[in-house]
């Protein structure tokens, strides 16, 4: 069983976090009262080993990864090795990579204008002027 298969697992993980209140937390259940939160998890967490029908899966187009260096998804088996060594820029060659020191999984609810500052750097490179 993948971690994000395990029941209540995320609603586990969610918990840890101080700056979500309990107001943002009632706020998010409300939304998904009516439309489910299966589907927001299905991707990609439980979709990963899906087939779409691609032959080669490579992203041709700029892109950039905020990374949280305590993100816990770093932790899962490879992953840090995957992005710090740069095994990711085999299907993304034309990935940069920002590490943020404090920023964890939501580290664009943390740190949002360092996550924006970010953005605008990446698109004002990359976007016509």
């Amino acid at each position: 069983m993948l971690r994000w298969q395990e029941p209540l697992r995320a609603e586990k993980d969610f918990a840890r976090f101080d700056w979500l209140t309990q107001h943002d937390l009632d706020t998010y259940a409300s939304l998904y009262e009516k439309s489910g939160f299966e589907t927001p998890l299905h991707v990609p967490y439980r979709a990963w080993l899906e087939d779409y029908g691609f032959d080669e899966m490579k992203v041709k187009v700029p892109c950039l990864l905020i990374v949280g260096e305590k993100d816990y998804a770093m932790k899962f088996a490879g992953f840090e090795d995957y992005i710090q060594n740069g095994s990711v820029k085999q299907y993304v060659p034309d990935l940069e990579i920002e590490f943020l020191p404090l920023g964890t999984h939501f580290a664009q609810e943390e740190l949002p204008l360092q996550v924006n500052n970010l953005l605008i750097t990446f698109f004002s490179k990359h976007l016509p002027s």
